[in-house]
């Protein structure tokens, strides 16, 4: 199990090791979209890329980064990931929101 940190919100989440960052944010009502994308986000299914966050701690204990993230975040800082993309494994993660 871990505990996932969404630093901005002030809150915790428990995980179990394989689950996903965006249904766990979603679960603990934490708002990840920016703007418009509240409405034209493609709800976890990798497309839009409108869901990033930034891993402030814990990021070895996170799944590898898909080939969809390498395309989509390659002009940003490596602890940048999409949350519909990101697993949790055992390990704690710190989590900041609409970076």
């Amino acid at each position: 199990m871990a505990t996932i940190t969404f630093v901005n919100e002030g809150k915790e989440a428990i995980a179990m090791d394989g689950a996903n960052l965006r249904m766990k944010a979603l679960e603990n009502n934490i708002d990840i979209y920016k703007f418009m994308a509240k409405l034209t986000n493609c709800n976890g299914y990798g497309q839009c890329a409108t869901c990033v966050v930034e891993i402030t701690e814990g990021l070895e204990n996170l799944s590898p980064k898909t080939s969809f993230e390498e395309k989509k975040l390659k002009n940003k800082p490596a602890n940048y990931r999409l949350a519909c993309q990101t697993l949790v494994n055992s390990g704690n993660v710190s989590v900041k929101t609409k970076p």
